[in-house]
């Protein structure tokens, strides 16, 4: 299984940014979890897609090539050429977590195959989706 959390159009007010000593969060619930307990998704990687708020897509890219993950990669948008121009976020992430949101695998578990660079994947992805979707913001094609 590649995609292990998701996230649909989760609004843009509504994340922690940070302040002060706090770095912030991505707090969701889990589709599974018998209970409503928060987990942090922020060291998620995978891709994701920014919408304006008519929730038209603007952007696609993906989280985790070099130390980047999804809480980085949104942040960095909060001041770069998209800062004005997103209102939500659709995530797909690939890490699996516990109840607790600790990150307990990447793309493999038990009984899949290893030998497959995450990077590659996300890269395929992402060119899938710009590809498909013809976002109006991203600069490349898929």
């Amino acid at each position: 299984m590649l995609i292990r959390n998701y996230g649909f159009f989760w609004q843009r007010e509504q994340i922690f940014w940070g302040a002060g000593r706090n770095p912030g969060h991505l707090k969701g619930v889990l589709a599974t979890a018998t209970t409503a307990e928060p987990i942090d998704f922020r060291e998620q990687i995978g891709v994701y897609a920014l919408y304006d708020v008519g929730f038209r897509l603007v952007y696609v890219s993906q989280a985790g090539v070099g130390n980047s993950n999804l809480f980085s990669r949104l942040k960095q948008h909060r001041s770069d050429r998209l800062a004005e121009r997103w209102d939500r976020v659709s995530w797909f992430g690939t890490r699996k977590v516990n109840s607790t949101g600790k990150n307990i695998g990447l793309l493999a578990s038990k009984g899949e195959r290893k030998n497959v660079l995450m990077s590659d994947v996300l890269n395929h992805i992402e060119a899938i989706l710009i590809e498909v979707t013809e976002p109006p913001k991203n600069r490349q094609g898929g």
